[in-house]
């Protein structure tokens, strides 16, 4: 042991437990060091009514197991040739020693996971997959509206390269608390099926009909937790300007993933007509989308709180509607622009920007 340390590992057992509690730091040899504990990242429960070591049993600490125990019953029920994707969504648990930022890391989430199986083979094989895989990743994360100008990319390797995996790619996003992963894409190999047929006695061969040969598939595995993924959307989303000389906060969703699509409101809420129009448009609209009807206020503080929420439309039924042409006005979120049409082109109108954005 180095100068400096008060006792090695054969005398460390004799000494009291205020001592143990006080053990140097190799770099400092400062007494600021606590003894060794277990830690174990799992959480832990008993299955049955009676508790006993025969009963232990963990929380799953990813989804991706099931898909791999699963991969023979799927890829025979289904009859599918390889390459083959499974992708599943589900609730994860980890005993976090330390949750923090809000939903960046807490002990239960969601997690969505795909794993893609393909033939076997060297990096000639499973490289163009894992890129291919990482471009699919961005495209989809831009896709929805993650800003790609806080997006990054943490290629793995050395020490920080998991145990089963061949390669690894993060795709970053700068959180108001720093760059974190938001998604990683990982090689994984042979590594978890291999895994199971050793553990089960099962096979885990594929037979390709085009070799003629039975090989074990290899995986490429995109993984994305869901409450990332929302936090970095409202991060991507929230945006300031100002309107009449007003400061506006609002949240620029993408159309596809905005949790309202459009708010329904009746110019005023005293005269009958228009209210019907708007209940009956409303009630038209809520059974394709989830759509808002407000009538308190003014328009203009409707529009503000419509904004904030991030419903990308707002569709106001006014006297013209009810005594001249039947057209409704149409507020776009992020321009503020004002269109007229048709009450009965409402539907197809907000279709092709909500759908086909």
């Amino acid at each position: 042991m180095e100068e400096g340390w008060k006792c090695d590992f054969v005398n460390y057992m004799d000494i009291g437990e205020e001592e143990r509690s006080k053990i140097p730091s190799p770099a400092t040899q400062e007494l600021t060091l606590t003894a060794s504990r277990s830690f174990n990242l799992m959480f832990s429960t008993n299955v049955g009514a009676l508790e006993g070591s025969s009963s232990v049993s963990y929380l799953r600490p990813e989804t991706a197991q099931g898909i791999f125990t699963n991969f023979k019953a799927c890829q025979s029920t289904s009859r599918k040739k390889l390459p083959l994707g499974i992708a599943q969504i589900g609730k994860a648990f980890r005993n976090e020693i330390t949750p923090r930022n809000f939903i960046f890391r807490s002990r239960e989430f969601e997690q969505m996971e795909l794993e893609y199986f393909f033939q076997v083979g060297g990096e000639e094989v499973w490289r163009p997959v894992l890129d291919m895989w990482v471009k699919e990743s961005r495209d989809f994360l831009l896709d929805i509206g993650v800003d790609e100008g806080r997006m990054g990319s943490d290629v793995h390797g050395g020490d920080s390269l998991a145990h089963y995996a061949l390669a690894c790619e993060d795709i970053t996003f700068k959180f108001p608390f720093g760059e974190s992963e938001l998604m990683g894409v990982a090689a994984r190999g042979q590594y978890d099926l291999k895994q199971h047929e050793e553990a089960s006695g099962k096979s885990q061969e594929y037979f390709d009909e085009v070799t003629k040969e039975k090989y074990v598939p290899q995986v490429v595995e995109p993984s994305l937790g869901v409450d990332r993924l929302f936090l970095a959307l409202i991060c991507s989303a929230y945006a300031t300007d100002e309107i009449g000389g007003e400061k506006r906060n609002f949240l620029k969703f993408s159309p596809k993933v905005a949790p309202v699509k459009c708010a329904i409101l009746p110019l005023v809420k005293n005269k009958e007509e228009i209210v019907g129009v708007a209940k009956g448009l409303h009630e038209k609209l809520r059974k394709r989308w989830n759509c808002e009807y407000d009538a308190a206020g003014t328009v203009g503080k409707r529009y503000r709180r419509a904004d904030e929420i991030g419903a990308p439309f707002c569709v106001t039924v006014d006297f013209d509607t009810v005594e001249k042409d039947g057209c409704v006005t149409i507020r776009d979120r992020d321009t503020t622009e004002q269109t007229r049409i048709h009450v009965d082109d409402v539907v197809k109108y907000l279709e092709d920007r909500i759908e086909d954005y």
